[in-house]
């Protein structure tokens, strides 16, 4: 059962932890030399992989080194252990032989049940069975050989969030095993185009990811959606977030140690320069010998290392940017490609789920960056 009003409210407080980790903002940090410029003394080479710069390809996108990281394949089997409660759900009580018949409690905010005569029993992350087991034992304090049955009615402390592009976004109860496609469709499925005949996604699934505990899981959803690879629909676990982003998005992306990290609206031509500087210019702890531009699907996507330094001043050519791009100035010096891209993958779900937790609450601050237009 979707409750719309807890729904949005309780996006915030699961989000909320992110925001603290996202990326590297730097917005206190706005003493970067001539808008998008750098002091010279940011421009020493940070050592302990100096040379990736070189590695890159900027008139291209390369994959990274080693493997993309897959699916841990105990993610695709249902959950066996038993349904735990938690704060908010409501179990039914049948107290045998009691003249009151079943009776409905909630587990409260304290993990505790208040039945009957008992002052408050503790149950919180309990199985049913153990629940009843503590009830019998709590009651022999005053009947003998009490018989109680216990039925759980309603689930609120374990949840999942589907956001974005979907016909029903909001948060859903984990009553039993959930995968993506089942929530997808608890939330009525992706949305399509409204126009007459038209039935194109309205989700961009490349960039659409499973949040898990600030780490994401590798789902492919093209393939999950469109072609109906059952090998990428893992099962949720409590507090999951999915998020299936616009596909009629067409920015770019900025994040990390930029003195206003944001979405930079695509206008044609939109350059790496000209996104920086719509970023106020790079914060004073930047790095920017290594800075990220990344392309296509998050689970497995191209990504070149570029010197914006030697951009920024004329001694290399500026580059040419595509809708979606992902920009990341990094403030400290990356050990290797790969786990250089996987940073970047999880700051940028980070953000897009902070972002979209302050849209549903009516935030008037973005967190890290814009969804919107300026």
């Amino acid at each position: 059962m979707m409750h719309k009003l807890k729904g949005v409210l309780a996006a915030a407080v699961l989000i909320g932890p992110l925001i603290l980790t996202i990326g590297c903002q730097t917005s206190s940090q706005k003493n970067s030399a001539g808008g998008a410029g750098k002091s010279e003394k940011a421009e020493e080479s940070p050592g302990p992989d100096a040379s990736m710069a070189d590695k890159a390809v900027p008139a291209g996108m390369n994959k990274p080194p080693g493997a993309a990281p897959g699916i841990d394949p105990s993610m695709l089997k249902a959950p066996e252990e038993a349904y735990r409660v938690g704060p908010g759900d409501v179990l039914e009580i049948d107290f045998i032989g009691s003249p009151d018949g079943p009776q409905r409690t909630y587990v409260g905010p304290d993990g505790k049940i208040y039945f009957n005569l008992l002052s408050g029993l503790q149950v919180w992350g309990y199985t049913l069975e153990e629940t009843r087991s503590a009830l019998m034992h709590g009651l022999t304090e005053f009947f003998q050989n009490p018989q109680v049955s216990l039925t759980l009615r309603e689930v609120h402390s374990r949840r999942v969030q589907v956001m974005g592009r979907v016909n029903v976004p909001g948060l859903y109860e984990l009553n039993q095993p959930t995968t993506v496609l089942d929530a997808i469709s608890q939330a009525k499925g992706a949305a399509t185009s409204r126009l007459a005949g038209s039935t194109e996604e309205m989700a961009d699934l490349e960039h659409s990811f499973l949040l898990r505990k600030g780490r994401v899981i590798p789902v492919n959803f093209e393939r999950l959606i469109r072609q109906g690879d059952t090998s990428q629909n893992v099962y949720l676990q409590a507090d999951d977030l999915l998020l299936l982003p616009s596909s009629m998005n067409s920015q770019i992306f900025v994040l990390g140690a930029v003195n206003t990290p944001r979405a930079v609206p695509y206008r044609g031509r939109t350059t790496l320069v000209t996104a920086l500087a719509a970023c106020r210019g790079l914060a004073i702890d930047a790095k920017p010998k290594h800075v990220a531009i990344v392309r296509g699907s998050l689970q497995d996507p191209s990504m070149a290392v570029v010197d914006a330094n030697a951009i920024l001043k004329g001694k290399q050519p500026d580059i040419l940017l595509s809708p979606r791009d992902i920009v990341y100035v990094p403030a400290s010096s990356p050990y290797s490609l790969r786990s250089y891209v996987d940073l970047i993958v999880s700051s940028f779900a980070r953000s897009v789920a902070a972002n979209e937790a302050a849209a549903v609450t009516g935030s008037e601050q973005p967190v890290g960056y814009s969804l919107g237009a300026p």
